[in-house]
C-alpha cells in the first residue's frame, strides 16, 4: 500500500469516527428537547393551544434550514456547514432552559430549528459521501449511533425529571461535555477533496454511467424516496406521538406499562440499525428495504388488531426493526441516483423528513377522532406499505452496494 492511500484509508476512518460522534451527539439534543416538552412548557407558561404552534415552528424552519444548506454547499463544503450548525443547535438547546420569557423561547427554538435542519442535512450529505468512499454500505451505522444517542438522552431527560432538575441544570451539564466533543471531532471531518474525489470516480466509470452521474437533481426522479422518506417519519411520528396513549386508553394498559412501547421501539431501531449494513451488503437495499417495509407494516396490523397491551407492545417492537432501515437507506438511495449532485438531492430530500413530522400525529389524530383510533393505525400502515411500489428506486445501478454489487478495494478502511 502506498503511503498515499494508507493517509487517505486514515482519513475516511478517522472521518467515520468524528461524522458517528455528530449523530450520536444530535441524537442526545433532539431527545433533551424532544422529551421535556411538559416541563418547557410549564416554565413559559405555554397553553395547551398554544403549544402545537410553538411545536410546529421547529420543524417547518429545520426545512428552511435544509433548503438553506442545498445553497450554502454550492460554495462550501457540508463538513464546514456541519462544523458551525451542531453548536448552535447545541447552545439553542441551552437557550431554551436558560430563558424565562416566551419571546426568549420563540427565539431559541427558531435558531434550534434552522440549525437542527443544516445539520441533518449537512451530516446525511457527508454520510453518503463517506458511503461513496468506502464502496459498501455504512450508512445505517451512522444512523444507529443516532438512536443510541437518542437513548442516552432520553435517560438523562428522565434522570433530570426525576431529580425534579431544572431544564438549565439539566442541560448544562450535557451541553459542558458534548460541545467541546463535537468541535474537536469536527477536525476529522472527511469532506475535504470530494469534488476531486468524484471527478476520479467518473472519470473511471463507463460511459453510460458518467453521463447519467452528471445530470442536474430532477425532482420527478427523487419524488418516489421524497415520498418514502416523507411516509417512514409519519410512521416514526405516530410511534413516538402516539404510542403511550395508545397502549392506555386503547389496550387498557396501564401508565407505567404505557412507557414501555416508545422505549422497545427505540431500542429495536438501534438493533435493526446496528445490523442493518450487514444486510444491505449481503442482499442489497432493494431487498432490505422491502423486508423493513413488509415489517413495519405487519407491525402497524399487530397494533391495530391487538387484543391487550402486550401484543400492542409487540406490535411496536416490529415497527421499530422495520421502520429503522428505511430512512438511513433513502438517504443512500439519492446519492446513488445522483452521484455528481447528491448533496443538493440530500437537502431536498431531507426537508420530507420533516413534512412527514409534521403530518404524522396530526394525521392520525384527526382519524382517531373522526373514525377510532384501531383504524388511525392502519393509515400510516398503508402510507408505508406504498414504499413496496417504489422499491426498486433503492437499487440504481451505478455503484449498487450489497450483494455481490460492492466495488473492489484494495485496502478495506474499517
Amino acid at each position: 500500500m502506498t503511503d498515499a492511500a494508507g493517509a487517505r484509508d486514515a482519513r475516511l476512518r478517522h472521518g467515520r469516527v468524528s461524522l458517528a460522534l455528530s449523530f450520536f451527539v444530535q441524537g442526545v439534543t433532539f431527545a433533551l428537547l424532544v422529551t421535556r416538552i411538559p416541563a418547557i412548557q410549564d416554565r413559559y407558561g405555554i397553553s395547551d393551544g398554544l403549544l402545537p404552534a410553538f411545536l410546529a415552528a421547529v420543524p417547518v424552519l429545520a426545512g428552511v434550514g435544509s433548503v438553506v444548506t442545498e445553497k450554502l454547499v454550492v460554495r462550501m463544503r457540508p463538513g464546514v456547514v456541519l462544523r458551525w450548525a451542531q453548536p448552535v443547535v447545541l447552545l439553542a438547546l441551552l437557550g431554551v432552559g436558560a430563558g424565562d420569557a416566551v419571546w426568549q423561547l420563540a427565539l431559541a427554538l427558531a435558531a434550534f430549528g434552522l440549525a437542527v435542519g443544516a445539520l441533518d442535512a449537512s451530516m446525511n450529505m457527508l454520510g453518503v459521501g463517506l458511503q461513496r468512499a468506502y464502496g459498501r454500505s455504512i450508512m445505517l451505522g451512522f444512523h444507529a449511533v443516532y438512536s443510541l444517542g437518542g437513548i442516552a438522552g432520553a435517560s438523562l431527560a428522565w434522570a433530570g425529571a426525576h431529580g425534579d432538575l431544572s431544564l438549565l441544570v439539566s442541560y448544562l451539564p450535557v451541553v459542558a461535555v458534548l460541545l467541546p466533543a463535537a468541535l474537536i471531532g469536527s477536525r476529522w471531518y472527511a469532506d475535504a477533496g470530494r469534488g476531486a474525489g468524484r471527478d476520479a470516480e467518473r472519470a473511471a466509470a463507463p460511459d453510460a454511467d458518467r453521463q447519467g452521474a452528471g445530470r442536474p437533481v430532477a425532482f420527478r426522479l427523487l419524488l418516489p424516496l421524497c415520498l418514502v422518506m416523507a411516509f417512514a417519519y409519519i410512521g416514526d411520528s405516530t410511534v413516538s406521538n402516539w404510542s403511550a396513549t395508545y397502549l392506555q386508553d386503547v389496550l387498557g394498559g396501564s401508565e407505567e406499562l404505557a412507557t414501555v412501547p416508545y422505549n422497545a421501539y427505540m431500542v429495536t431501531t438501534l438493533l435493526g440499525r446496528a445490523v442493518g449494513d450487514l444486510g444491505v451488503r449481503r442482499f442489497g437495499p432493494v431487498a432490505v428495504v422491502r423486508c423493513g417495509t413488509l415489517l413495519a407494516g405487519a407491525g402497524f396490523a399487530v397494533v391495530a388488531l391487538a387484543s391487550g397491551a402486550w401484543v400492542g407492545i409487540l406490535g411496536f417492537t416490529m415497527l421499530g426493526l422495520g421502520l429503522c432501515v428505511i430512512v438511513p437507506q433513502t438517504f443512500a438511495a439519492a446519492g446513488r441516483l445522483f452521484p455528481a449532485s447528491s448533496d443538493a438531492a440530500v437537502a431536498r430530500l431531507n426537508v420530507f423528513n420533516y413534512v412527514g413530522f409534521l403530518i404524522g400525529s396530526p394525521l392520525v389524530g384527526v382519524v382517531g377522532e373522526a373514525w377510532n383510533h384501531r383504524g388511525a393505525m392502519l393509515v400510516p400502515m398503508v402510507m408505508v406499505l406504498v414504499t413496496l411500489v417504489y422499491a426498486r428506486s433503492f437499487g440504481t445501478d451505478p455503484a449498487r452496494y450489497g450483494g455481490g454489487h460492492e466495488r473492489s478495494r484494495t485496502v478495506d478502511v474499517g
